[in-house]
């Protein structure tokens, strides 16, 4: 029994562990069977491009795992689904603002003659193009989509149209598009938001912005948590994904009526509650079913890992439909009693687990933001999973990033990371940006950094309650900022097809 009680705990840890250093990638058994609405990832950070400094940009990445040669048919996300991006901004847990992505796939069809000439009634070709991609007659689909702010409740609040864009074509490969980036960005375009300003907004493939050694975590846990941090191997260096990229002033964001510079925010994607699959669809394009009925969430994504390495397998599903003003009543016992950090201290009996229960320096991480940091003012805070940002904390450029964010202010856990800013309070969990390591944060702190922070008592814990509070958690894997851009929208360009 003993030797078969060790076994499970190894494999539970294996599970957990597994999932909790994969961002947001297919993290809910349901999710995997619809990766076009698997929101994989989420950043909202004050901007740093130069000239920026009144912007919030909002990213989130849909679509896990792409390999950047799966054609012919690349990766669109679902013009069945509604992609959402919710703000708020007085600390309810409610969205007081909502930007809908809502997709449109459209067919043209390339048909040419057994020469090989352009006819207009001959042969369908089974490659997405035939000739240089860039030009859009000479790809067979293509992507636009209309993006509506909605002020309230998302379903029944005050809706405005805030255009139709068009969304560039996955990077098939350099043969096909001779220079990619300049395309792709050709598809920033400004967003007018009427009396507060104009943003920006970009929808396209990019690189995988996440980073970590995959390899060896689902080998048996073949890393060490407590060694090298340049240790590991980015696996996911030549996967894709695709950005929901915004740029929004500030003036649109925070609260018209109060003085709380900090917002929160997080994503989802929703389908309609019925479909039917149709034996013989017609020739065409998404004709295979129809859906119906109305709207219903099926993916969410505010903090990084919480739905990985905090809630339990059993809730996955239930967490992706749920909203952040009902967190503390469905899913608390899961943040005040983790069991990712007593699984740890099974795998490294060096490092114990934090004993102050229920983990109060947990909610504060993940649920109501740091005091004096990025917690609202509002004294009826309610307690929610989303990023929260305070957009008065002035921008740090990219070069001079800590990528432990807020828990560089803790002594002795900066281990030797390239910043020219020994404390870096603009990071996550202050917002996130793409630089940030959030895997080696989120580890530090459910073993209990913040208990050596000297952050108010909100925390409600102490250095002796987390003998391994800092010690140097990390996953092995390594992606500063310097390796994004450091312009909108952030995300480096998709990996070719072929080269």
């Amino acid at each position: 029994m003993k030797h078969t009680t060790k076994a499970l705990i190894a494999a539970m840890t294996l599970c957990v562990s597994a999932s909790a250093v994969a961002s947001s990638h297919r993290e809910a058994p349901s999710i995997t069977k619809t990766p076009k609405v698997d929101a994989t990832d989420f950043y909202m950070f004050n901007s740093y491009e130069n000239n920026r400094a009144d912007y919030v940009t909002i990213i989130a990445n849909y679509l896990p795992l792409q390999d950047a040669y799966g054609g012919p048919n690349y990766f669109a996300l679902d013009d069945d689904a509604l992609y959402e991006i919710h703000i708020d901004n007085n600390g309810d847990a409610v969205e007081d603002i909502t930007f809908q992505f809502d997709f449109t796939q459209n067919l043209n069809s390339i048909e040419i003659d057994s020469d090989g000439n352009p006819s207009t009634a001959n042969v369908a070709i089974p490659l997405s193009n035939a000739g240089d991609a860039s030009v859009a007659a000479n790809v067979q689909t293509s992507e636009s989509y209309d993006v509506t702010m909605v002020k309230g409740d998302r379903r029944s609040g005050s809706r405005t149209d805030l255009g139709n864009f068009k969304k560039p074509f996955d990077y098939i490969g350099t043969k096909s598009f001779a220079d990619y980036p300049t395309y792709a960005r050709s598809f920033i375009k400004p967003l007018n938001l009427g009396s507060c300003g104009q943003g920006r907004v970009f929808v396209g493939q990019r690189a995988e912005s996440f980073a970590i050694d995959l390899g060896r975590v689902f080998d048996l846990i073949n890393l060490n948590p407590l060694g090298a941090r340049n240790g590991g191997t980015n696996i996911l260096a030549d996967k894709n994904i695709t950005s929901i990229a915004m740029e929004v002033p500030k003036a649109c964001l925070v609260n018209a009526t109060g003085n709380d510079p900090v917002i929160g925010a997080w994503t989802t994607a929703s389908v309609r509650q019925a479909t039917l699959v149709n034996g013989n669809p017609a020739s065409g394009i998404s004709t295979t079913a129809k859906k119906g009925g109305a709207w219903t969430q099926v993916s969410r994504l505010g903090m990084p890992l919480v739905n990985e390495v905090v809630i339990g397998l059993k809730d996955k599903d239930k967490f992706n439909a749920s909203e952040p003003k009902d967190d503390v009543a469905k899913f608390a016992p899961y943040v005040f009693y983790p069991t990712l950090p007593a699984l740890i201290q099974t795998l490294y009996p060096q490092a114990p687990a934090p004993t102050n229960f229920p983990r109060q320096d947990l909610v504060t991480a993940f649920l109501t933001g740091v005091p004096t940091i990025n917690k609202p003012a509002n004294p009826k805070l309610v307690p929610a999973d989303m990023l929260r940002l305070n957009t008065s904390t002035p921008a740090v450029a990219a070069a001079n990033q800590n990528d432990l964010g807020v828990i560089s202010i803790i002594p002795g856990q900066n281990d030797g990371r390239p910043s020219a800013t020994a404390k870096d309070v603009a990071g996550f969990p202050n917002g996130r940006r793409p630089g940030d390591d959030v895997t080696d944060i989120a580890l530090r702190v459910s073993m209990g950094a913040l208990c050596h922070a000297g952050l108010p008592a909100d925390v409600t814990c102490v250095p002796a309650d987390a003998k391994a509070g800092k010690a140097l958690f990390t996953d092995g894997a390594v992606k500063p900022a310097t390796e994004f851009d450091s312009v909108f929208p952030y995300l480096k360009t998709p990996n070719p097809g072929s080269r």
